[in-house]
């Protein structure tokens, strides 16, 4: 069965699947890092190269392959999601947002095979914590839109187009929004 064959199988029928079912289905997918060699590129002085590899209009599912950038603390718009470790090490700090500002909790390392959860509106960052290349693999429910990204030394947020990653944006038109914060 090809991969696209698998996601289909797999991604097609869930309907505002819940946290759970969002891990068992991303879980049940099988992925292995030789299956998305293919899909992976150099980061190019970005925290990651992304790359969409299924998406309907309950889900989507993406690949990253990490530089050793960090990327910026962000949610994921009114997406909740999980995120697998398929090869290396990250560190995924975790942030509290109180009057609208973030404010770390805590980092913990996830090793290849850990799943961890995004929660709606929950804000975090992740970078690369290992010698080897980070590829981690991301299935969100419903697809993101209206990103949210911190800048924290500048104090100010921006709401983020669906092309643009956890970072701040280079291209006006990736700035849906911007605001700053108190």
């Amino acid at each position: 069965m090809s991969l696209n064959e698998r996601f289909q199988s797999i991604l097609a029928f869930l309907k505002s699947p819940s946290a759970d079912e969002l891990k068992i289905a991303l879980a049940s997918l099988n992925i292995k890092l030789e299956d998305l060699l293919p899909h992976l590129q150099p980061a190019d002085g970005k925290p990651y190269y992304r790359k969409l590899l299924y998406q309907n209009d309950e889900v989507e599912l993406l690949v990253m392959n990490w530089s050793d950038i960090e990327c910026a603390p962000h949610d994921h718009g009114n997406s909740k999601g999980w995120i697998q470790v398929l090869n290396g090490d990250s560190e995924n700090t975790v942030f509290e947002v109180r009057e609208d500002v973030p404010i770390e909790l805590f980092a913990e390392v996830k090793s290849q095979g850990s799943f961890f959860f995004a929660p709606k509106k929950g804000v975090h960052k992740m970078k690369s914590a290992g010698r080897e290349n980070l590829v981690t693999l991301h299935l969100y429910s419903p697809p993101i839109t209206g990103m949210r990204v911190y800048d924290l030394e500048k104090c100010a947020a921006c709401v983020v187009s669906e092309d643009c990653g956890a970072w701040w944006p280079e291209e006006q038109r990736q700035k849906v929004r911007e605001i700053q914060l108190k």
